[in-house]
């Protein structure tokens, strides 16, 4: 950015001090500046460096994913905690069961937080431009940046979705099981049995939910801020905590629409079958009214001991990576780290 900024002030003299033809110029280069801080080097390190980091961390909790999946699919189950869910996944479907679809979820993850972080810093870096953020900005950053996500990756999440649960044992008989081969053989089938649209489903309760990792990234920047101030850099515990602190907060407060897209993205209850696609705002209404019918207010929480603990350690173990990563990327590459925090 500084190579940029040294290029306008150039041509600014240049177009003072000579011909008209170079001061033509100058609009043309806040474009160019715009587009070199969205396709910047500095973005990719980060977008790596965040996809890494999600899969390391997923990679190893992948089992508690597992739990908190059944327990907001399956609403028959009568296991009520992580660890007997677990256990009764091993006993009836053998010792690997909890890893089961780990491939679709990594490969989805990977695509997912590559597109978050890479839009989420690039536009930090169009509109902060080398000064301090604040905590309204994060927030629209982080809505803008997971919009974009789930347009680009639903299809993605819908496919790992169903091949994880596929072959589980259902306590639930409204759910129809689902026979794919891989990845593109469920792609085919559900773009044949179902349309194209069928792999946007839960598009809308996951629009809602581009808050979750919003929320998340605001209470981060907001903590990583404050400590910055005082000290040079995040130690590992420092990243660790406050990942933690900040996905802790924003999974309890949108949890019961998490449960509602889980639901949607599986997509084989038998229940309310018509205009599914999408899960549009009807279709999400009706689902938590169910919930609340069939269990009362805490069948919207049920499975939330699960994701807090899966997903309060992977974003805790994820941001940790993530930091670490950017840090030694940036320090081997010999580039200064941008501190526009």
């Amino acid at each position: 950015m500084a190579g940029a900024g040294a290029a306008r002030g150039s041509l600014e003299l240049a177009g003072a001090a000579g011909p008209p033809g170079r001061a033509e110029q100058q609009p043309q280069q806040p474009r160019a500046a715009a587009m070199s801080s969205v396709a910047s080097y500095e973005s990719l390190v980060h977008a790596v460096s965040g996809a890494v980091g999600s899969m390391t961390a997923m990679t190893v909790f992948f089992p508690l994913d597992t739990a908190r999946l059944r327990l907001q699919v399956d609403e028959k189950r009568k296991s009520k905690t992580t660890p007997a869910v677990l256990l009764e996944i091993i006993k009836e479907e053998g010792l690997l069961a909890p890893y089961r679809g780990w491939f679709p979820v990594i490969s989805s993850l990977c695509c997912s937080n590559f597109v978050y972080f890479y839009t989420f810093n690039s536009l930090k870096a169009l509109w902060v431009k080398g000064q301090h953020s604040t905590t309204g900005k994060d927030l629209v950053l982080g809505v803008v940046a997971g919009v974009v996500n789930v347009l680009l990756t639903t299809p993605l999440w819908v496919v790992n979705t169903r091949l994880k649960l596929q072959g589980a044992k259902f306590r639930n008989e409204d759910i129809v099981p689902t026979n794919y081969r891989g990845i593109i053989d469920a792609f085919h089938q559900i773009v044949r049995d179902e349309g194209v649209l069928a792999l946007w489903n839960g598009t809308f309760p996951s629009l809602l939910l581009v808050f979750n990792p919003a929320i998340q990234f605001m209470f981060y920047e907001g903590f990583k801020r404050k400590l910055l101030k005082k000290q040079l850099q995040l130690t590992s515990l420092d990243a660790f905590v406050i990942g933690a602190i900040a996905k802790a907060v924003a999974t309890t407060l949108t949890y019961p629409l998490q449960t509602v897209q889980s639901i949607l993205r599986f997509g084989r209850h038998r229940l309310n079958p018509e205009n599914r696609t999408l899960g549009s705002l009807r279709n999400v209404l009706y689902l938590l009214q169910q919930r609340v019918r069939r269990f009362g207010l805490v069948g919207l929480y049920k499975g939330l001991e699960a994701k807090l603990l899966q997903t309060v350690l992977t974003a805790a173990l994820m941001f940790l990576v993530y930091e670490k990563l950017t840090a030694a990327t940036f320090t081997v590459m010999g580039l200064k780290h941008s501190r526009r925090h």
